[in-house]
């Protein structure tokens, strides 16, 4: 099932979409959710449909390649379904039934609407590069740098986000494999109980996780001019003084700008577990928020997760600054 999430994959091609500049892309993007999100009528949501089928098209990108992403989504789009059926008021299918025909209605649109939107966000990244995305984005918010949002730091950590997704997803079934051919089974059992078989996971895979951030805390060292570390050769540094007085205080701010990147990333992490089930944030967004349609739980957690990233990219700022004695 881990290998069937396609989220964050890009698949080249020399399409009409695949050439359309990042930036066109992200504006429609936004435009297609803004719309979808507006739609109440059938007619309304034929004609996103038909725009999603032309875009699927144009791109070359199969149907079944949608289908294979989609199907990680499967019990959130019927638990969505199932709620909507049975928990809107109406006229009843047949009398003393708690299923309306506007609880059908009703399904039928939400699920319409998750297909749709997560359909759009796999056209978008399924034709765009990382790094076309990351600078198409960047590009887009550059006015934000006047009001200092940190706008660089954070097109980068939704870059890192989206190439490692795929990564951990394969790390993920390559653990889930070994550990079931030692006996673990991750499949039987009520829905609690598959949720405590998959615990185990975890340890290894922020394990195997450490060396995406020692490559980030080895290209901060590989910063540091090397005339410096020369410098304190000469003048009969030992080793553990050049990395305690030399390569750690140099590179200082690009560690903590590595420090916060991870921190952000890991944020992020934790907010798509809510979709698979997992505690988090993101969980109660989807659970409580989208599902049980309260909305205002939906918004605030996920302003809480905007804070918090904020909080972290200005607090990493801050400490960068402090340490930076080459700007002051």
């Amino acid at each position: 099932m881990l290998k069937d999430i396609t989220l964050g994959q890009y698949f080249p091609g020399d399409t009409i979409v695949h050439r359309l500049d990042a930036r066109t892309k992200l504006i429609l993007v936004v435009l297609y959710i803004v719309a979808l999100f507006q739609s109440n009528g059938w007619v309304s949501y034929i004609a996103v449909v038909l725009a999603t089928a032309a875009c699927m098209a144009l791109s070359q990108i199969k149907p079944a390649t949608i289908f294979k992403g989609l199907k990680p989504m499967l019990f959130i789009i019927v638990l969505t379904a199932a709620l909507n059926i049975f928990y809107t008021q109406g006229t009843p299918i047949i009398p003393g039934w708690i299923i309306t025909w506007e609880g059908i209605a009703r399904s039928v649109k939400m699920i319409l609407r998750i297909v749709l939107l997560i359909t759009g966000t796999f056209l978008l990244t399924y034709t765009t590069s990382p790094i076309a995305l990351t600078d198409g984005l960047e590009l887009l918010l550059n006015p934000l740098k006047k009001i200092k949002v940190p706008v660089h730091e954070m097109t980068m950590m939704m870059s890192m986000a989206l190439r490692f997704i795929p990564t951990l997803i394969e790390e993920t079934d390559k653990i889930m494999s070994a550990q079931k051919a030692r006996g673990a089974d991750f499949e039987s059992g009520n829905l609690i109980a598959r949720a405590k078989a998959l615990v185990p996971i975890l340890v290894p895979l922020f394990i195997s996780a450490f060396p995406y951030c020692a490559r980030i805390v080895e290209g901060s060292l590989a910063e540091v001019d090397k005339g410096v570390i020369e410098a304190a050769e000469s003048m009969g540094s030992t080793t553990w003084q050049i990395i305690r007085k030399v390569l750690v205080p140099e590179a200082m701010p690009s560690l903590i700008n590595g420090a916060a990147l991870c921190m952000t990333t890991i944020l992020a992490y934790t907010a798509m577990a809510g979709s698979a089930g997992g505690d988090g944030l993101g969980k109660i967004a989807i659970t409580y928020g989208l599902n049980y349609h309260e909305y205002d739980i939906m918004y605030v957690s996920s302003l809480l997760l905007v804070a918090l990233v904020q909080l972290i990219q200005i607090g990493g700022g801050i400490l960068t600054r402090a340490v930076d004695h080459r700007k002051k």
